[in-house]
């Protein structure tokens, strides 16, 4: 029998928060992203971040296409602006943003608001997040990543 072998993908993909590489998107942002899973590292379909908020920090509005955003609150408390409604957010809450809604999504507590951000389809959420600045996640950051400390709300 003649016929081409070719090499599975790895069946898995794991990564550490001490190896999660950040960016903010423009150099003025308030907020920045620690890379969990996206199509550029790691051939997924979707883009798995920890977004992180400074106080008073906020998203530009912005809507996307075909794709759905949810964010789980990980620590921290703001609020979420889509369609002219908006609501209070804080840990433990999660938010699905549907396609072709404007959203904006705020930090309003007194320290840092973090987010587990996931977009999928990608709709080149990813090219954009990598395609900005290098930044170094703090102590702070990665305590909160490994859930082994809780901002204050």
């Amino acid at each position: 029998m003649t016929g081409k072998i070719t090499k599975m993908a790895t069946p898995f993909i794991a990564k550490r928060a001490a190896d999660l590489q950040a960016f903010r998107i423009a150099p003025n942002d308030s907020n920045y992203f620690a890379c969990m899973l996206d199509p550029l590292a790691d051939g997924v379909s979707f883009t798995l971040v920890v977004e992180i908020f400074e106080p008073g920090g906020k998203t530009p509005p912005n809507s996307h296409a075909i794709a759905e955003e949810a964010f789980f609150v990980m620590a921290g408390s703001g609020r979420a602006y889509c369609d002219g409604e908006s609501r209070e957010i804080g840990a433990g809450d999660v938010l699905v943003l549907r396609p072709g809604t404007e959203h904006v999504v705020e930090n309003t507590g007194p320290s840092k608001l973090y987010c587990l951000t996931m977009m999928t389809p990608n709709e080149g959420f990813a090219e954009l997040i990598r395609g900005g600045t290098p930044v170094e996640l703090s102590d702070e950051d990665r305590l909160i990543i490994t859930g082994n400390s809780r901002s204050p709300v």
